[in-house]
């Protein structure tokens, strides 16, 4: 039987299961109640004249990896630019990020039927599809109306090519939907090819292409004015379960170190209020961003959104989050590029070359266990010398990484070009 006629089969029939998943989302805040026909493929925003090109990513880490490329698309003349994504925080931020005249949109639920209306109204002539979104029904629809996809910046983990491997015809079949996969790694790129992916390239990791995260300079002073004559260090994009390790890593630190400072910035901001509750215990003080606490205490839980950038600069150290849960981990690269120091648990999947690169080149901290958390901060802080030795070898593994960016505008102009030649901007 045919996996992906199943699939989209099921997906039809399951409206009604998909509408109430919806809905209990929308009460959780999970969704956007004032948009949430966008999830059944009613837009929203009218489609602009010209050529269009659907640019989609899951969620925040990967939405803000495509900005640099988001904005080499701008520059052609004639082509106009529509953005989805997933969730809540992404669009939120976007509405911050994304350059004058770029479309947000939230992505339709891989059903065919909503797929077909999302289509029918923006009509684009490209879709980018970013790291692994693989979803049987988009790809169908785009395929069936001749539409092109690329996968940008490809991402197949081990586990997820074991499971693809248990179907291969499903997988290949998925795969061919794609005119080119653009691999972030070798080993993604290996990894695609044996699942039956046609034209595959290797351009690297767009993410190395990122600029450093942003931070509002006057918001800065003010936190380091907050924060003047403690040592700070970070948990950053932390998961459940991450930050009662940070938590108690932090109480050994603050016995031979009582101006250490901890700064948790959950990946999830909705999460602070009940974080905060979660980690009060009898000799802490606990401060919540959100109700006005810039800094202070021995932990803050700063909730705010797309803060990161103001934390990494105020930091010595931070620990990034997602690796001492199997989450796959959270983009290293953003405290390096900020010179503060490093450090990462033992699940790093979802940026194994790149952790695999900064510590080959002494340049991050990896814990073996969350036992080792403490130590590991305490080195840091007590060693200027080492911490500095690291934050320079973290530069020069960032350093001259734009490149990727020219390698993957490359792979993609042939494509552009058939929508909105490049001499026009001329």
């Amino acid at each position: 039987m045919d996996g992906l006629v199943v699939y989209r089969g099921l997906a039809t029939a399951a409206g009604p299961l998909l509408r109430v998943w919806l809905g209990r989302r929308r009460r959780r805040g999970k969704e956007d109640a004032g948009r949430l026909g966008e999830r059944f493929g009613r837009a929203s925003a009218p489609r602009p004249n010209g050529a269009l090109v659907w640019i989609h990513a899951a969620s925040v880490g990967e939405a803000l990896s495509i900005l640099p490329l988001i904005d080499r698309l701008r520059e052609r003349a004639g082509l106009r630019l529509l953005m989805t994504t997933g969730t809540v925080t992404s669009a939120r931020l976007l509405a911050e990020r994304l350059p004058a005249g770029v479309i947000h949109q939230f992505a339709p639920l891989d059903r065919p039927g909503w797929v077909r209306a999302f289509l029918d109204h923006w009509r684009p002539g490209l879709a980018l599809r970013v790291e692994s979104e693989l979803w049987p029904a988009t790809l169908a629809a785009l395929a069936a109306r001749r539409v092109p996809a690329v996968l940008i910046n490809a991402r197949i983990s081990p586990a997820a090519f074991r499971l693809w491997r248990r179907f291969p015809s499903a997988g290949r079949r998925l795969l061919a939907g794609f005119a080119l996969c653009l691999a972030q790694s070798a080993g993604d790129a290996t990894r695609l090819r044996r699942l039956g992916a046609g034209a595959v390239a290797r351009p690297g990791n767009i993410k190395h292409a990122a600029p450093p995260l942003p931070a509002d300079p006057a918001r800065l002073a003010g936190l380091r004015a907050a924060a003047a004559g403690r040592r700070v260090w970070l948990a950053a994009s932390t998961h459940p379960g991450e930050e009662e390790i940070a938590a108690g890593a932090h109480d050994a630190l603050r016995r031979g170190r009582p101006d250490a400072l901890l700064v948790v910035v959950p990946r999830h901001p909705e999460r602070g209020p009940a974080l905060a509750r979660a980690l009060a215990a009898p000799g802490r003080e606990i401060r919540l961003a959100s109700r006005g606490d810039m800094l202070g205490g021995d932990i803050t839980v700063a909730d705010g959104l797309g803060e990161l950038g103001l934390y990494y600069r105020l930091a010595e150290a931070a620990f990034v989050g997602g690796s001492l849960v199997p989450r796959g981990g959270q983009n290293p690269l953003e405290p390096a590029r900020l010179g503060c120091a490093v450090i990462h648990g033992p699940h790093m999947e979802n940026f194994r070359e790149i952790a695999a690169e900064l510590g080959a080149a002494g340049a991050a901290r990896a814990l073996a266990a969350p036992e080792e958390l403490a130590a590991a901060a305490a080195a840091l802080f007590d060693d200027d010398g080492a911490r500095a030795a690291q934050t320079a070898a973290a530069a020069a593994v960032c350093a001259g990484r734009e490149a990727v960016l020219d390698r993957v505008a490359d792979a993609l102009a042939p494509f552009l070009d058939a929508l909105a030649p490049a001499d026009a901007a001329a």
